[in-house]
């Protein structure tokens, strides 16, 4: 299986009259809630208010209209990379193969997959515009293992149902984590592994093919390129 920028923006594509028309807009957000991994507890005093207060920091950035469109992309840029604990999240996507690759190739995995997900954030960023999340509670899981559910609302979707967002919360060392978060049921973390999985098992486990493969697609969502598939060799 390859990995296409086109496979990588699925979610984003989404018709808007289709039951789930606000699925490309729960995958951003819920790639914003991965990069929440590791943020500290602070102020924010369960899991409700970890997710309430750092995704809204998001959408304010977002909906800033008195912000030019370079200097609002650079600041939520810069704000998902202030609360990233991305190697955390580019090894369990990564998952096994990280075990038997190279430290330079899996450095240069992570390298290449932090600059893959600021890029598809940075390509469907007006996606965003007016959009708020409410969180509507809680299911414990087990001690310090909890999912918060919550309602995205767009207001120009009138009289159409909010899409339900879960983030699963990990309390540990006084720090909060977003884990993983499901999307109209799909659990998103998981979906990448899968598909990274199934990239590497045709290309003979070579997670530097990987690396240099989402580098590829990087370059194709930044320019605005059509995506182009990889030979099945890396």
């Amino acid at each position: 299986m390859q990995i296409t920028s086109s496979a990588a923006l699925n979610h984003f594509r989404m018709p808007v009259r289709e039951p789930f028309r606000a699925l490309f807009l729960g995958a951003l957000i819920s790639a914003l809630a991965l990069m929440l991994a590791g943020t500290p507890a602070r102020a924010e005093a369960n899991p409700e208010q970890f997710v309430a207060v750092n995704i809204q920091k998001g959408f304010n950035i977002l909906n800033d209209r008195s912000l030019p469109d370079a200097r609002r992309r650079a600041e939520f840029r810069d704000f998902l990379i202030s609360l990233t604990d991305i190697r955390r999240i580019g090894l369990f996507t990564l998952g096994p193969a990280r075990r038997s690759a190279s430290p330079q190739d899996v450095d240069a995995f992570v390298d290449a997959f932090r600059d893959f997900a600021v890029a598809i954030y940075e390509s469907r960023l007006s996606a965003f515009s007016g959009q708020t999340l409410k969180v509507t509670g809680s299911s414990e899981v087990g001690p310090g293992d909890t999912v918060v559910h919550t309602q995205m609302v767009d207001p120009r979707a009138s009289g159409q149902p909010p899409l339900n967002v879960d983030f699963r919360v990990s309390h540990r060392n006084g720090k909060f984590s977003v884990i993983d978060v499901s999307v109209a049921g799909i659990w998103l973390a998981i979906e990448e592994r899968d598909q990274f999985a199934s990239f590497l098992n045709d290309n003979g486990n070579n997670v530097g093919a990987l690396a240099r493969h989402l580098r590829d697609m990087t370059r194709q969502i930044r320019n605005g390129a059509a995506p182009q598939t990889a030979d099945h060799g890396g």
